[in-house]
């Protein structure tokens, strides 16, 4: 089970760290995306951390302003999310990929995981 925590309002120009805890799986050999929904759009995929080899990946339009790190020892996976933007107001989700992979290019696509959390709300404020 994947929960996500962190999110709320914010205002525009502020920063936001968002955790996803795993319960009943631990992070070893997996990868942890990252997600967002926003109303009237499509999925769209953030990043991704490969437990293999501690390795991130960012979706170019995310590079800069997002960062992906790791608690091992609290089965956690963080997203910090810096000068935010009315365009980033959305659901944010976790999701994990069982396997030994290291992060690459895939890893934004949410068809490739195999669970999900049930996301967390961020709203901004201008």
């Amino acid at each position: 089970q994947l929960v996500e925590s962190g999110g709320g309002l914010v205002q525009a120009g502020g920063s936001l760290t968002l955790s996803c805890a795993a319960s009943g799986i631990t992070f070893k050999n997996y990868v942890i995306g990252w997600f967002r929904k926003a109303p009237g759009k499509e999925r769209e995929g953030i990043g991704c951390f490969a437990t293999t080899d501690a390795g991130t990946y960012y979706e170019y339009s995310m590079k800069g302003r997002f960062t992906i790190s790791s608690n091992n020892a609290k089965n956690t996976v963080y997203l910090q999310m810096n000068s935010l933007k009315p365009d980033d107001m959305a659901v944010y989700y976790c999701a994990a990929k069982m396997g030994n992979y290291y992060a690459g290019a895939y890893c934004t696509q949410s068809t490739k995981y195999d669970y999900w959390g049930q996301g967390t709300q961020v709203t901004l404020s201008s």
